[in-house]
């Protein structure tokens, strides 16, 4: 049997706006098929025998032509195998869905529609831009603006658009933009009706220019307006100084690097993304299991013995949880100590698993968390952490008379992967910020480029870190620290981002 095609509009570009169902159906198909348009975001969630086509079409340079396309999404169907065809924004409005449509219903091969966020509503929206506005206009068009200005007669009704309709929407028209307003004008459009031009609506970059039917093609040329763009003719324009919100946000148009650990950068990303900014995931540490769970295991079968258990990191938890089950053993073997959790996210996962949390220490430095404790000579305690860490605080409790067993529950690795592409952004400038939430995040950024490397970017982006330990060691490597919050906590670390851009020191 013949397999299907779900012609899948995946939006202008904002993850958020991809719809549940496009995303159930990128889920579970064998094979993907995306344009240039689609965020690439998106094939994060293909499953992990997905094949992957890049069909794009950007500029004149055209992987395949549409023919190509057409028979590409007709011949893997016959091979049984269902296809997500990913087109930008809507598949049936400039998307040239229907043309494939007709394709696979002239093949015998079954399809389904799956709309999606055209730009022509959602970028107009993020640009502060409603296309409809009782004050200003009830009706709206949406437009090509491809066509060939060098065609003997247009099959745009220039002189029944130009004052027949309030708000005008032309995709893909910045080349011709000097065309599209002098049709306009020579049918009546007043040269003064605002205009705006919206760049990767919906992303992090998106950049908006305004301007009027006589002065915007000079501005495009003037500021070098490229695609993709969106063009919006109208009175609405003009609400932009008052509705626009999404390039208000505190980090918008920054680009920052997050060089946590994969499996825990997710959250922290999409705070970033949030707040406005657009990230660059470059892990530069990986959790793996230790080499030996020996003496974890035997800090198990002896925890009735200790008065102290001390989790150092979310990591050590979760780490702790998995040997846990591995051994088909439960929480209900850790009875007896009383639990110590560093910082507000470890006591609250340990607090998640039904483990009560004892204390946890206003001050992540080792002296602090002896202060919070208090007299520990003669007891016994056992610290699951990871193999690399300081061995400040085992030293320190210690030196105070306490028996110390530290139990290894992970490593930190540094992960294999390219750096070309982020020391491009770097030179290019693209580049604003680099984040560091760990010492051996900092070790492991720097060993990935050669020295001359190194020397030539570490000054050219703005550094944070998470705490004093972090900087510490940012600082050995010859960084200048720029944002630290007072609570080194991950919300801390965004607070001190946030704090950092906002006080005029943008650049």
């Amino acid at each position: 049997m013949s397999g299907i095609v779900y012609l899948i509009g995946a939006g202008p570009g904002d993850p958020g706006l991809l719809t549940v169902r496009a995303k159930e159906l990128i889920e579970t198909c064998e094979v993907i098929v995306y344009d240039y348009l689609a965020n690439k975001k998106f094939l994060e969630y293909a499953r992990a025998d997905a094949e992957i086509i890049y069909v794009g079409k950007k500029g004149g340079d055209h992987t395949l032509t549409q023919e190509k396309i057409n028979e590409l999404i007709v011949n893997i169907a016959r091979d049984g195998k269902n296809v997500a065809r990913l087109k930008g924004g809507d598949p049936y409005v400039f998307g040239r869905g229907g043309e494939e449509a007709e394709e696979l219903v002239e093949a015998g091969i079954k399809f389904e529609v799956v709309p999606g966020v055209t730009a022509g509503v959602a970028a107009a929206a993020y640009a502060g831009i409603p296309i409809t506005h009782r004050s200003a206009t009830s009706t709206m068009a949406f437009i090509t603006g491809h066509e060939d200005p060098t065609k003997d007669k247009s099959s745009i009704a220039w002189d029944k658009i130009a004052t027949g309709v309030g708000t005008i929407v032309f995709y893909m028209g910045v080349k011709n933009l000097p065309y599209i307003t002098k049709k306009l004008m020579e049918n009546g459009r007043n040269g003064d009706t605002p205009v705006a031009i919206v760049r990767w609506g919906t992303r992090p970059n998106q950049q908006t220019w305004t301007g009027t039917l006589e002065t915007i093609s000079e501005i495009a040329k003037k500021e070098n307006i490229k695609a993709p763009s969106l063009i919006i003719v109208g009175e609405v324009v003009s609400l932009r100084n008052k509705l626009n919100w999404f390039e208000q946000k505190p980090l918008f148009g920054k680009k920052i690097i997050v060089t946590r650990a994969r499996a825990q950068a997710s959250a922290f990303l999409n705070r970033l993304e949030e707040l406005g900014a657009s990230t660059v995931e470059f892990p530069t540490i990986e959790t793996v299991d230790p080499e030996s769970w020996d003496s974890f295991d035997k800090a198990v079968d002896n925890a009735g013995s200790y008065d102290w258990m001390i989790f150092t990191s979310v990591n050590g938890v979760s780490q702790m949880l998995k040997r846990l089950k591995e051994t088909r053993r439960d929480i209900r073997e850790l009875a007896g100590p009383k639990i110590c959790a560093i910082g507000k996210k470890t006591a609250e996962t340990l607090e998640t698993l039904g483990i009560k949390v004892s204390l946890v220490p206003d001050e992540f430095r080792a002296e602090g968390i002896l202060k919070s404790i208090g007299d520990v000579d003669g007891l016994k305690i056992v610290i699951p952490r990871a193999e690399e860490a300081r061995e400040i605080l085992p030293k320190v409790l210690a030196e105070k008379g306490a028996k110390v067993d530290v139990v290894t529950t992970y490593r930190t690795i540094r992960p294999s992967g390219l750096k070309e592409d982020l020391l491009k952004m770097i030179r290019d400038g693209e580049i604003d910020m680099v984040t560091f939430t760990s010492s051996s995040t900092v070790s492991n950024f720097v060993s990935m480029f050669e020295k001359s490397e190194f020397a030539e970017i570490k000054g050219k982006i703005k550094v944070a870190s998470i705490g004093p330990i972090t900087t510490e060691t940012a600082k050995k490597f010859g960084f200048i620290i720029d944002a630290e919050p007072e609570e080194f906590t991950i919300d801390g670390l965004l607070e001190s981002i946030v704090e950092f851009y906002s006080d005029g020191r943008k650049k």
